[in-house]
């Protein structure tokens, strides 16, 4: 018999994880290695036991499903990363493709779409939700609405808190600065690279300087 396909299952919700994993270890091609509630204890499972594939959650505590996605491939490549989450709005979509999530889908899949999922993001092939799928085409055929200003899209408050972070100014300055909870500007923060269709910080401050937003003393 061929050497079954493992998984590991990365959310903070334990229903949701005893759900996946009783379905997908009932499939005798796929065994799953583990559980993490968090995106931290995802990287660390994930370097402990290198799955073949990952079932990621966006929106959980310490560490998101975009970051952990991130350092999942880059320090594993072969491990692919399926999100598997509620959300489907490009603040979401566009940070979780661009940190090298291979498959994209919502959490109202049926378990037997799933299991197909993870077979065949073991083989390197992507499946998309396909209300992701109809966004990501239509970024690429050009089709959003065009606008000459990158920033525009952008909220009084997201412009506020994207030139401080063009300043260096961290989570927590900015908070104390615009007198915000962290957990407030973090959400802003991911907003603005959703919106923006960028991967991290360095790039969005890249972005104000090119645009103006911050200039050299």
């Amino acid at each position: 018999m061929d050497t079954p396909i493992s998984v590991i299952i990365v959310d903070d919700h334990a229903v949701v994880r005893s759900g996946i994993r009783g379905y997908l270890e009932a499939q005798p091609d796929l065994q799953v290695l583990g559980e993490a509630a968090s995106g931290a204890e995802g990287v660390k499972l994930a370097a402990e036991t290198v799955p073949d594939v990952v079932l990621m959650d966006l929106a959980m505590p310490e560490m998101d499903g975009v970051e952990a996605t991130r350092r999942i491939r880059d320090a594993s490549p072969r491990t692919q990363v399926v999100v598997l989450t509620s959300f489907h709005d490009d603040a979401h979509i566009f940070p979780a493709i661009r940190a090298g999530a291979l498959s994209y889908l919502l959490k109202d899949i049926n378990p037997e779409e799933l299991a197909r999922t993870v077979r065949l993001a073991a083989q390197g092939e992507a499946v998309l939700n396909p209300r992701v799928a109809s966004r990501l085409v239509q970024e690429l055929a050009g089709e959003r609405t065009p606008q000459s200003n990158p920033l525009a899209e952008l909220s009084n408050r997201e412009l506020e808190v994207l030139k401080l972070i063009a300043e260096g100014l961290s989570n927590a300055d900015i908070a104390g600065k615009l007198v915000l909870s962290p957990k407030t500007v973090k959400g802003h923060v991911s907003n603005i690279l959703g919106k923006l269709h960028l991967a991290d910080r360095t790039q969005a401050a890249i972005l104000a300087w090119r645009q103006g937003m911050v200039r050299s003393e």
